[in-house]
């Protein structure tokens, strides 16, 4: 009851922000993005993300746009096309509309449920919404920054409770994972995995957001003095790069406690491109680094042959995932190879290709096959019980399994473009640090989408399209030349 009443309250007090001040009230949206944990009903489920998108979509509509004169009987057919010659281009416009296409039709693949008109809604439509906004109100390189501290803000809280459930034990559901020997922090997510998959992209943003604004100091040794080669910049720049600093490193200790393994290698290989990419002294230190970690790694056994397992998915995680795939591959196999199973349908089809465990092999035993087989005793001891996940954890196989292969190939093709948008972005600008650091947070995603489900989460897919309108942003600027 009284939940229901804050709610009603905080809806009531953002619609009043987004009237006055549309800015504060999307940056605030940005800065909740796991707010979509709070859910209620008006008639059909929604949560408070949801929400503060949908009301600041409609107050931008009716106050920013052409509607407001349309409405008021003073812009008709003549204005429209005037203004259409002079509009520029949305870019992604169509990739948007093939994307609405293809996941409308995956809707009718699921049968119309309730569930994959839900999915629609806040993974595809919802994003799509706020990747608009954010084109229209943050259009210069301020307006970026302020997406990129709206997303500290963010990370900031998500790793601060982190911490605390790692201190304490406390907020954290699952016994297995508050006990002190086998502690993996959730925040307020209800896994380990998903602090990775939330962390480490906006950790690499960040990074390049700091690189960006130190790029503005100068050192000079024998004065001893640090000044400023631009004398106009923001006299709290030193207390946001601090904030700024300080995030990423509590969130790397998140992500750490979470024990998030594809996330930091997502992290490992996003920071190796990253030092390689931003400056010659700093390639050098990284190569130097990784000469150094690979040559620790091979000479040390016990090190080796933990890594070789993992990359080889010999390891506990990396056979279920094997499994999942297999299983993935032979429903897709079964006629639905084009269409996929349908938003929110992966359990339900998955269901008849599913096996309830596996037998977890010992690689480093070459006999082990043998004696799993001769003794009754092994199987028991090695048989492990597997769940019915809700995608199959590999970013090409939850795109295609969800929105079918033409599905799948239309998001290769949206971070194929995303990659081209940012390196042509860092070749006229080579001290952009900010789109570097957004070419390495999609670095990330991909890594770590080997192994875990990237986007298919309302908070992963209101970040991605944020990714995309930002470096959509930087291009525009480019070729203004702002």
């Amino acid at each position: 009851m009284y939940i229901n009443i804050l709610i009603v309250l905080f809806v009531i007090i953002y619609f009043i922000l987004a009237w006055r001040k549309l800015e504060w009230a999307v940056l605030l949206m940005i800065a909740a993005l796991p707010s979509y944990l709070i859910r209620f009903n008006v008639g059909a489920p929604m949560t408070l993300l949801e929400a503060m998108i949908l009301i600041s979509f409609f107050v931008w509509l009716i106050t920013k746009t052409n509607l407001k004169l349309f409405l008021q009987g003073k812009y008709g057919l003549k204005e429209y096309k005037e203004n259409r010659q002079k509009r520029e281009k949305y870019p992604w416009r169509w990739e948007i509309i093939a994307l609405l296409l293809i996941s409308w039709g995956a809707i009718a693949v699921a049968g119309f449920t309730n569930g994959a008109l839900g999915i629609w809604k806040a993974y595809f439509f919802e994003p799509i919404l706020v990747f608009i906004l954010i084109l229209n109100l943050f259009k210069d390189k301020k307006g970026i920054e302020k997406i990129i501290l709206a997303l500290a803000v963010s990370a900031f809280a998500v790793s601060v409770l982190a911490i605390y459930q790692k201190l304490t034990g406390n907020l954290i559901s699952n016994p297995l994972w508050a006990a002190a020997e086998t502690r993996r922090v959730v925040s307020f997510f209800g896994y380990p995995n998903a602090v990775g998959l939330y962390l480490g992209p906006i950790s690499m943003i960040l990074l390049g957001w700091i690189m960006k604004e130190f790029s503005n100091f100068q050192f000079f040794p024998q004065r001893g003095q640090v000044i400023f080669k631009q004398f106009s910049i923001d006299k709290f720049l030193i207390l946001k790069i601090a904030f700024a600093a300080f995030t990423i490193l509590v969130s790397l200790l998140s992500i750490f406690f979470a024990k998030s393994e594809g996330a930091l290698v997502g992290l490992a290989a996003a920071f190796f491109i990253f030092g390689i990419l931003v400056n010659k002294k700093i390639r050098w230190a990284t190569i130097a680094s990784a000469i150094i970690i690979g040559g620790t790694i091979l000479a040390y056994a016990p090190a080796r042959t933990l890594v070789l397992d993992k990359v080889q998915l010999h390891d506990l995680s990396g056979q279920i995932r094997r499994q999942q795939w297999k299983e993935t591959w032979k429903m897709l196999n079964d006629g639905r190879l084009l269409f996929g199973a349908g938003l929110d349908n992966y359990q339900k089809t998955i269901k008849p290709y599913h096996q309830e465990g596996i037998f977890v092999y010992d690689f480093h035993d070459p006999d082990f096959h043998a004696k799993l087989v001769a003794s009754d005793e092994l199987k028991k001891k090695v048989w492990q019980p597997t769940e019915i996940y809700m995608y199959p954890h590999n970013i090409l196989l939850n795109f295609w399994s969800e929105l079918g292969l033409v599905g799948m190939l239309l998001f290769v093709w949206v971070i194929a473009k995303y990659f081209c948008l940012g390196i042509k972005n860092q070749e006229l600008r080579i001290k952009n640090y900010i789109n570097l650091g957004l070419l390495c947070a999609m670095v990330v995603i991909i890594v770590h989408g080997l192994v875990d489900v990237p986007y298919f989460k309302n908070d992963l897919a209101v970040m991605f399209w944020t990714m995309l309108a930002m470096i959509s942003l930087i291009k525009l600027n480019r070729e203004k030349n702002v």
